[in-house]
């Protein structure tokens, strides 16, 4: 990891939770739609951002309180941390 990362990055070992499928597992559920998709980095749900109207991968954080997510998209490798409001590149 190239960036300045938090502990909740770094407990992660970089040893990252990838996508099992590209769509958001909420969105698929109710019929809605999604822009960009993150990975949860704690349990590994793929949801969609807060670009998208549901915003699920923010409320799967307060719900939760899973602090890392990395983009799910095809050539993005960042992470971000909720808790620290940190983003970070990886390779």
């Amino acid at each position: 990891m190239a960036d300045e990362i938090c502990s909740h990055m770094e407990a992660l070992g970089g040893q990252l939770k990838h996508p099992k499928e590209l769509v958001c597992e909420e969105c698929i559920k109710t019929g809605g739609d999604w822009v960009h998709l993150r990975t949860c980095q704690t349990c590994g749900a793929t949801l969609c951002c807060d670009n998208s109207r549901a915003k699920h991968m923010t409320k799967h954080f307060h719900q939760t309180g899973h602090p890392v997510i990395i983009s799910a998209e095809p050539g993005e490798q960042w992470l971000w941390c909720y808790k620290d409001n940190l983003f970070a590149e990886y390779s």
